[in-house]
């Protein structure tokens, strides 16, 4: 296969004048980095690429600051319509730790906090509305990422006595837990592959000799592309086979519990649908979506949709066991119901605003049926 279109430029040695105008010196010195590891290596996975630019310690897109999400940022999430989401959450966690004996220790683990407003949200509700959960709650946020740790400390300093801030999962010994990650799927690195007369090749990232980023045929994938079904020649898509091993640390944490994962994706056949011929891969910069993530690596989101039925099979090889899987709509429907049924009646301003967010996660033209609802037990 003919090696893929040039679709970005490198801020360095291989420089691109608007990249270097609003780049900044560490975003400038993370594009050397990736540079320098092509030239040392050779064309490098798309995985190495889209770790090194959203994970960088000093220069990723995730580590470099922590308002990427809401108005003044890049994208919206659940969170960031309002607090009604954290407080339904925390509604079902309570209820799933009422129905388990109330253990007097326990855990909640969040992954992908961001600034720590969802723990926030939870917290609150927990400490108002469940303060028996709330008296035995071990609040733990996994962030390896320094800058983001500093951020959640600082919003979440009047819940320090109920937080842990940790990089490491093995660091937590086992308690009885309710792990939860809003939007983190989809921005674990994946694996890009094309199809071709002779099955599945996987594309890697390397530089041109103009000095461009550009895609490059690394061969046959045949390990990675096991469960993908045949396509036709061009056919372009995502898979992410490492689900198993990213499991694994976070299970360990959990002595008897549930997980929650809420994502957009598909399952495995819709996913992979003939007619979806580019995949999903998109990035995100200032709400505009872009289909580029060679350009500009850490100025940017890069993500794919969840094939949650690869998530689902990881889980149940590691002994877990599916119990539910649906859109978001239907979830917090169902988690609302005792609370919806509490407004009957009321009017004043403050029920109508918690309305109207309700209406934004459930909508069916917005996030209700954008987002699905994984929940696993273990």
């Amino acid at each position: 296969m003919e090696n893929q279109k040039k679709v970005g430029r490198e801020g360095d040695a291989v420089s691109q004048g608007e990249y270097r105008e609003g780049a900044s010196e560490a975003i400038a010195g993370l594009a050397s980095r990736i540079v320098r590891r092509i030239g040392e290596t050779g064309a490098i996975p798309f995985p190495k690429f889209m770790e090194m630019a959203l994970y960088d310690p000093q220069a990723g897109y995730y580590a470099g600051r922590a308002d990427q999400v809401g108005k003044a940022g890049d994208f919206f999430t659940s969170v960031t319509a309002g607090p009604l989401f954290g407080r339904l959450l925390a509604s079902h966690i309570a209820s799933w730790w009422q129905k388990s004996a109330q253990p007097g220790a326990w855990r909640i683990v969040e992954l992908g906090a961001h600034d720590g407003t969802l723990a926030e949200d939870i917290l609150s509700a927990l400490r108002s509305a469940h303060p028996a959960a709330y008296a035995g709650v071990n609040y733990v946020i996994l962030e390896p990422l320094e800058r983001l740790a500093i951020a959640q400390r600082q919003r979440l300093a009047e819940f320090a006595d109920r937080l842990t801030l940790t990089g490491d999962p093995a660091s937590l010994a086992p308690l009885p837990g309710y792990l939860l990650a809003n939007e983190v799927l989809d921005a674990l690195p994946f694996h890009l592959v094309e199809a071709t007369e002779d099955g599945w090749h996987e594309l890697g990232v390397a530089i041109s000799e103009d000095g461009s980023f550009e895609w490059r045929d690394l061969g046959p994938a045949p390990a990675i592309t096991a469960s993908l079904p045949l396509r036709a020649p061009g056919y372009r898509t995502e898979v992410r086979p490492g689900f198993v091993e990213f499991l694994q640390p976070l299970i360990a944490t959990i002595q008897q519990g549930r997980m929650l994962w809420i994502d957009y994706g598909f399952e495995r056949d819709d996913y992979y649908a003939e007619a979806r011929t580019t995949g999903t891969l998109r990035t995100f910069r200032r709400h505009e979506a872009g289909e580029d993530p060679l350009s500009l690596p850490g100025t940017q989101d890069i993500t794919a949709h969840v094939d949650f039925s690869a998530v689902m099979e990881a889980v149940e090889s590691l002994g877990g066991s599916t119990l539910r899987f649906e859109n978001q709509a239907r979830f917090l429907t169902e988690v609302s119901r005792p609370w919806l049924l509490s407004l009957e009646g009321q009017t004043d301003p403050a029920t109508m605003k918690l309305l109207r967010n309700f209406q934004t996660l459930t909508h069916p033209g917005q996030m209700g049926s954008r987002f699905h609802v994984l929940e696993v037990a273990f």
